[in-house]
């Protein structure tokens, strides 16, 4: 038999299953839904991104296509996932796409500033960065923002230093076996 105080318990306890849910919406959820719609707006050209779940936009893939420099026609493929302590702490980024580059590893691991927590020059992870600022970084290292200094890849580091026309050679014996478009 219904009654009233059964149907008002019923009633309590979908309340606070609603409540539950969506107080275990993260802040990281709510600043994505904003800085996605942000980051694809502002897409450089050479930049295409891709969700595996469009419900997931903590982890997504980045795929960068230079039309410039020692990469261009090359495909190169990122994945990105957003911790759940972003924006405090910076996203992760992985190369997918094996590659001859001073700031990424044959491993895939990605050195550049903005995406440590605690930078030597000062241009670390920040909670007023966003992902935008990610991708014009990631994509910047294609093109004008090379590091020499701090090398992820020393050895490709020091064959730029010493001979720039090897090491575009390299470059491209990678993008031809690796890269391909």
């Amino acid at each position: 038999m219904i009654t009233l105080r059964g149907k008002l318990k019923k009633n309590n306890v979908s309340n606070s299953m609603e409540k539950d849910f969506n107080q275990r919406v993260s802040i990281r959820d709510k600043l994505l839904v904003k800085e996605v719609q942000e980051m694809e707006q502002t897409l450089p050209n050479t930049c295409q991104i891709s969700f595996k779940d469009a419900n997931r936009l903590h982890d997504f893939d980045l795929l960068i296509t230079p039309d410039e420099g020692y990469w261009m026609n090359g495909k190169f493929s990122f994945e990105i996932q957003v911790p759940e302590e972003y924006n405090m702490t910076p996203p992760k980024v992985k190369c997918l796409t094996k590659l001859w580059h001073p700031n990424i590893n044959e491993d895939g691991d990605v050195c550049l500033s903005l995406l440590r927590q605690n930078s030597i020059d000062g241009m670390g992870w920040a909670p007023t960065r966003k992902l935008k600022d990610v991708v014009w970084g990631i994509n910047s290292l294609f093109t004008d923002l090379l590091n020499f200094d701090d090398p992820l890849n020393r050895e490709a580091a020091d064959l730029f230093l010493k001979n720039k026309e090897l090491f575009r050679d390299k470059v491209q014996e990678y993008v031809i076996k690796y890269a391909k478009r």
